[in-house]
């Protein structure tokens, strides 16, 4: 196990408040058997759990909420817990503050409302256009190869370019931004977190001069000349919530995407109906998106309060994998199964409350033009043969290197 520090993993003994019932040994960043499967490690974790919220030694101790109901809950009550600290281990968290995912109300909503209007539905509806060009341009740019490096060639493609374009940054820097992003999110050792996020001030530094007092539209430049209240930002808030948008845009879509072609290559029968169905696209991106949620958040408990049978002391962390409440068979029937006729899609794939993901809206976008231009011009196609994708853990899980395979297909015509 890998912590913050490079070292192993701090594991602490369980406290005098915590019931032994409740104990756990389950590590976020390294889920037992999580190469073999991201989603049905979380889940042997639910299955197993003797409460709706459970207690790890791992990464400085935490509580981790294994139901749909308190997931949703936790996230959406700002009485008894916080988001001022929002990952584990703790003390490698503080340095963090985010914003606005690490503010509480009332200070949180002027700064959210500062990202609204380049992530609203109406601004994502006028980038669907070249959005689209892109996708069909990736897609192009192997289809008649016969296969590709999913992950490389698509899936690390499509959300960076995109958000690198929202931001209006160059598209070349989009690897290095990237290399960033995940020593935040899933730690290696290669840099410390404070040296990862040191390196996006410096990055930033240059385009936030250059904006300042400008009248360019892209999200940078709105965050650089934005006041809260009448006060303009400082500079730190100016590189903080930069840094912000950038972690969020540039890592979750990548690994959402890896999980749901991975199933459409292995289930024909579920792809071939999209590809026959289009008109389906819509109700299928809603059902992926219950099923293949990657991200685990957490919450810092303000003041002593008794949950779900459980004590929890002020100081507490909670993580909220949002993978478990879209496979938690309470909410949905039949949860691990993929269907494209459910009236109703329980799940937290993008919070709740206050800090639902601001980004919602071009996560949606990007993932339905996918699969609509995809399907239209390789229909058929597997997972390619001697290879293997492996899962990773993390504040977002992973799938790399997916690899697929198919007949070179016959392609006249536009699906737009």
């Amino acid at each position: 196990m890998i912590d913050y520090d490079g070292e192993e993993a701090l594991v602490v003994k369980r406290p005098d408040h915590v019931d032994p019932r409740a104990e756990v040994d389950f590590d976020i960043y390294n889920p037992p058997n999580v190469r073999d499967g991201f989603h049905a490690a979380w889940k042997t974790l639910q299955n197993r759990a003797v409460s709706n919220i459970v207690w790890t030694p791992r990464n400085g101790g935490h509580w981790i909420a294994t139901s749909g109901h308190a997931i949703k809950e936790i996230f959406a009550d700002n009485r008894y817990f916080s988001s001022r600290i929002n990952f584990v281990p703790k003390a490698a968290a503080e340095f963090s503050k985010l914003m606005p995912s690490t503010m509480d109300p009332p200070e949180h909503r002027p700064v959210r409302n500062l990202l609204n209007a380049n992530l609203s539905p109406k601004a994502i509806g006028r980038s669907e256009g070249w959005m689209r060009d892109l996708v069909i341009s990736l897609i192009e740019g192997f289809r008649s190869r016969g296969e590709c490096n999913f992950t490389a060639e698509y899936a690390e493609k499509l959300p960076i370019q995109v958000f690198l374009k929202i931001v209006d940054l160059p598209i070349g820097d989009g690897a290095k931004l990237k290399f960033l992003a995940d020593e935040i999110l899933r730690p290696t050792g290669k840099l410390t977190p404070q040296q990862a996020m040191q390196g996006f001030f410096d990055y930033l530094d240059g385009p936030l001069n250059a904006r300042i007092g400008g009248d360019g539209e892209d999200l940078l430049s709105r965050i650089a000349n934005s006041k809260i209240g009448d006060r303009a930002l400082t500079r730190f808030e100016m590189l903080n919530m930069s840094v912000a948008v950038l972690i969020g845009g540039l890592d979750t879509v990548v690994n959402f995407l890896g999980f749901m072609m991975d199933f459409l290559a292995q289930h024909p029968a579920e792809r071939r109906r999209l590809a026959a169905n289009p008109v389906l696209i819509p109700i299928a991106v809603e059902e992926f998106i219950r099923r293949f949620p990657v991200v685990t958040i957490g919450r810092v408990v303000k003041q002593d309060v008794e949950y779900e049978g459980v004590t929890l002391k002020a100081g507490d962390m909670v993580m909220l994998p949002t993978v478990l409440h879209g496979l938690d068979d309470r909410e949905n029937d039949e949860p691990m199964a993929v269907r494209f006729n459910r009236d109703v899609f329980e799940h937290s794939t993008f919070g709740n409350g206050i800090h639902r993901c601001a980004g919602i809206h071009l996560a949606r976008s990007e993932i339905r033009i996918t699969l609509k231009e995809w399907l239209v011009r390789i229909p058929e196609f597997e997972v390619a043969q001697h290879t293997l994708a492996v899962s990773g853990g993390g504040i977002v899980g992973s799938l790399e290197p997916l690899h697929l395979t198919w007949a070179t297909p016959t392609y006249s015509g536009d699906a737009r």
